[in-house]
């Protein structure tokens, strides 16, 4: 069985957004979403609603899209594993400029706090390594989340996907919009495009 995790997914959440310059982050729905929120609404930052399972998929549009920008994909072990057809297709795109962080509490924390596949033993760090990916890791501690961030500003060979360990625990909701076309256009005029 996997290590139990003790790291705050809110500390490591601000620690590896903490200077994240102009990179672009799109978050999964739920956890991941009130996650990003509580660090600072971003005009960089886009929020999923109701696109379970899509967040890296998303992450991989924005990433071929914008080519000269760093892009984020921040998302939990549950949507993941719903996504792992996904893992597959970025593996095989190979974009130079996408990373995916999945925040993992090892359950399905939206839903009633059921263990997961990663809490017994599903490694997702080994499936995006079977997949291509340039880079994985696990990451179970605030130093660690700390050298993470500086990493994943640098330049790499193809997509990344690291895994952060964290406590099994809903901490309370910091909700961004739910106005999805305010998020789409937002996010639109902050890459210098028009409403549409």
């Amino acid at each position: 069985m996997p290590m139990q995790a003790k790291l705050d997914r809110r500390a490591a959440v601000a620690a590896l957004l903490k200077d994240r310059k102009d990179t672009l982050v799109v978050s999964g729905l739920g956890s991941p979403t009130y996650d990003l929120h509580s660090v600072g609404d971003h005009d960089g930052n886009f929020y999923l609603w109701g696109a379970m399972g899509g967040a890296a998929l998303i992450g991989l549009g924005l990433a071929q899209a914008q080519p000269g920008k760093r892009v984020l994909a921040l998302t939990g072990d549950g949507e993941q594993l719903m996504g792992l057809g996904g893992i597959a297709t970025i593996g095989v795109a190979r974009p130079r400029n996408l990373d995916i962080v999945v925040i993992d509490n090892q359950h399905f924390g939206e839903t009633g706090m059921q263990a997961s596949h990663t809490g017994r033993g599903v490694d997702l760090t080994a499936i995006a390594a079977a997949c291509g990916f340039a880079a994985t890791g696990t990451v179970r501690t605030l130093e660690d989340v700390q050298r993470l961030a500086a990493e994943i500003t640098g330049p790499s060979d193809g997509p990344r996907l690291f895994v952060i360990k964290v406590l099994a625990e809903n901490p309370p909701r910091s909700l961004p919009s739910r106005d999805a076309v305010f998020i789409k256009n937002r996010f639109r005029a902050h890459l210098g495009f028009a409403a549409a």
